[in-house]
Parts: C-alpha cells; structure tokens; sequence
C-alpha cells in the first residue's frame, strides 16, 4: 500500500531544550493511520531543498483531534530548516511508514527506556498502552535536566517516570541503564526502548537474560523511507548472512534479532547478543 501524502497545518513549533523542539502538526487523515512506533518523512510544502525528506519518529498523536507532535532535534540543514518555521505554515507528510511497536494486550505491566530524543517513539506507546489499562514506567535518560522536560507528558497520562541525567542535574547521577539495577524483571511483560545504540544493548542483554519479551527501535539515515533506494539496509547480525531495510522492516525489531557489537578495552571487537 502506497503511504498518504498530506499537507499538515503547524500549530506550535517550540524550542524545549537547547536543539531540541517539538512541532504539533494538524494533519487528521495522517493521524487516524498512525500506530505507535512508525515514523513520518517530511518536506517543507512546496519546497524541495534540501531534495530528501526528513525522518521523524511520531512521538504522540490525539486521533480524534487530527493532531500529531513530533520532537526533533536539529543536527542539519534539513531540521534546521523545520525550527524555522512557525504557527500556520505547512508541512508536507507522507505517511505513517515503517513497523512500529507490537502492542501490549490489555492490563500488562510495560518497561520503556529511553536515552535522549529516543524517547520519541515512546510517548504514543505510553499513551496507547495506558489506555488499554497497561501499569507504565519510563526509565528516562538525559545530558541534562532540560532535556528531561518530557518526562511530565508522561506522567501526565499516568506513566510512573525515573529519571536519570548524566551532568547529575536531576534523578539519578549517570547512565539510564544503570536504574535496571533497582527493577525486578519478572514484574514486567514486556520492555521497549529507543536511544544510543550502546544503550539499547544494555537493555536488550538485560531483556533476554532475564526472559523479558522485548523490542528496540532503531536508526538508520534514510533517504525513500519505502525501502526502495536501500539508503538504510544493515545487517542485525554481523555474523550471519542477510539484511534487512530499517524503514521498511522497522524501524522496530526484537531484541533477539538484533547481535549486538561492543569494544573491548584492547579494540578488538566483539559479539553481543
């Protein structure tokens, strides 16, 4: 199936923490398709330079207001271009695209983790899963304090949420994973998770030792974001034959698909599943 093409109408485009930003777009035949996990490409309306579109995970969407909010971080041209814009100008979308999360059933208790603007993918998950009754907690990591802001969307919807900040500025003093120490897996049904790739390695070992059924979502540039121009084909494991095209079989994938590479301290690398 062709993905739609809408001109979505801005209605706020802000700035929450340094470059990051959150854009709340009115697009209502784009919001009724999107499930939790999917991403958009998007292209200022009638404007095609840069030439490719920009990836942005969907990181919350209201169906029955047409409203859907992206958190994007400006790291090129392309994005730089996005914080520009203002209150009722448009964007083009085409979309929903990609494999998102495999829903919970109903009254499961959840883990998210998420480091820095991963947490985008997961605030509609959150949302939909609290709406099917799911208990919810957010493991959320940060740089910093400001970069933490968004934890209060989650809590918000009823999404129990620790934090954790690098600079110590705010929740516990260092990494994100670090807080699985202090969470007793078999009180979960399932865990999700969105960041730095070292990150969700850490999160996917601790998911498959201790039996926890789990998801990653990666990231990959992607050009066509339809699996046609295999601008984002990567191998899940290194070890074994075959490839998979990131926007088109993911960006979301099981944890026990994705083998893991890790540095030792001699430079020698290594396996990590």
């Amino acid at each position: 199936m062709m993905p739609g093409l809408e001109n979505g109408k801005i209605l706020d485009n802000r700035q929450v923490a340094g470059d990051w930003y959150v854009m709340d777009v009115a697009a209502p035949a784009t919001a009724r398709q999107c499930q939790p996990g999917q991403f958009l490409h998007i292209r200022p309306a009638d404007n095609y330079d840069p030439l490719l579109r920009r990836p942005l995970s969907i990181y919350d969407v209201l169906p029955d207001s047409g409203l859907i909010s992206l958190l994007y971080r400006v790291v090129g041209r392309g994005t730089s271009l996005l914080a520009k814009f203002a209150a009722d100008e448009f964007i083009n979308i085409m979309g929903p695209l990609g494999r998102g999360w495999s829903m919970p059933a109903s009254a499961e208790n959840l883990l998210l983790v998420g480091g820095g603007i991963g947490v985008a993918p997961l605030m509609y998950l959150a949302r939909v899963a609290r709406q099917r009754e799911c208990r919810v907690r957010l493991l959320f990591g940060a740089s910093e304090a400001a970069q933490l802001s968004g934890a209060a969307r989650f809590e918000k919807i009823g999404v129990d949420v620790k934090r954790a900040s690098m600079d110590g500025s705010l929740g516990y003093p260092g990494r994100v994973t670090d807080l699985l120490n202090d969470e007793i897996a078999t009180d979960y049904a399932r865990v999700y998770t969105c960041g730095p790739a070292p990150m969700m390695a850490l999160v996917a070992r601790w998911a498959s030792t201790s039996g926890v059924w789990g998801e990653v979502s990666l990231e990959e540039h992607m050009a066509c974001g339809v699996g046609a121009c295999l601008g984002c084909v990567c191998q899940l494991d290194p070890f074994q034959p075959g490839y998979v095209k990131v926007c088109k079989d993911g960006p979301v994938f099981n944890v026990d698909q994705v083998r893991w590479m890790q540095q030792t301290p001699a430079g020698e690398v290594t396996g990590s599943e």
